[in-house]
């Protein structure tokens, strides 16, 4: 049941696909560069690509950046957006690349969906000797009061534990390792947390939180009560009551090497 939810919730993103290009935000630079900071060349895999939001900060570091995407409807906005970035359709557990053929592999807010003890060993089989894997996950700040209010309303469909630093860590440190006996293809993780933010308004930040999976394969009429409470939260708060507002975030990174 757990496997049949996880797909259903990672399937979910290409009917939303134009609005998940929209308003999902980009990640921090700085954490970019300190995901990459020891990965022993420039060619990076942005794995579970989605529309492009990672894969476009990645190209500006100047690093060899090729994209690959399961869902054809994110794929063909990440093709629309970077016409000029190699971008393949293909999986975390079937990656169309060379053996040995990146520096490193990065996976903006994807590596949760990744089946570890099949993905695992197609990630190391595409890493040179010393390669680096990092996945990125962008949190709303909830150390900031109406930030925490604000997950508090949403409920854990729209801000689930991934979603703030207080708990990131914890439900991450392990995203690297197979949930099944399959020998673990990855050292010892390292984690660290970059500051980030995103201009919204009280309507483009609905629209974002819309954009989760969780709230994607929600019922209709639970979807627009969660969404009611929202609006309700964001229009009594004077920080995002009127006009925009930048919504405090941190982009979080777990970086582990290739053994």
């Amino acid at each position: 049941m757990e496997q049949q939810k996880r797909h259903l919730h990672a399937s979910s993103f290409g009917a939303a696909a134009t609005a998940y290009a929209e308003h999902r935000p980009d990640y921090a630079r700085t954490a970019i560069r300190w995901a990459l900071q020891p990965a022993p060349g420039p060619r990076v895999l942005d794995l579970g690509a989605g529309t492009g939001k990672l894969t476009a900060t990645v190209v500006e570091t100047g690093a060899d950046v090729t994209a690959v995407e399961p869902d054809p409807a994110m794929l063909a906005e990440l093709c629309g957006a970077l016409p000029d970035v190699p971008a393949l359709p293909g999986s975390a557990e079937a990656i169309p690349l060379p053996d040995a053929s990146v520096d490193a592999v990065l996976a903006g807010n994807a590596m949760h969906w990744f089946d570890m003890a099949v993905a695992g060993p197609e990630i190391a089989r595409v890493l040179a000797p010393g390669g680096i894997l990092a996945g990125l996950w962008n949190t709303v700040d909830d150390r900031v009061d109406w930030v925490a209010g604000l997950a508090r309303v949403s409920g854990s469909a729209a801000i689930g534990p991934r979603d703030t630093p207080a708990s990131w860590r914890a439900v991450t440190a392990d995203a690297h390792l197979p949930k099944t006996g399959v020998a673990a293809r990855f050292g010892s993780p390292e984690q660290a947390e970059f500051p980030h933010g995103q201009l919204r308004t009280a309507d483009s930040l609905v629209a974002t939180l819309e954009t989760r999976a969780g709230m994607l394969v929600m019922p209709e009429q639970e979807r627009q009560a969660t969404l009611g409470r929202i609006r309700a939260f964001l229009a009594s708060r004077p920080e995002t009551a009127e006009g925009e507002f930048t919504l405090p975030m941190l982009t979080c990174v777990l970086r582990v090497r290739r053994l």
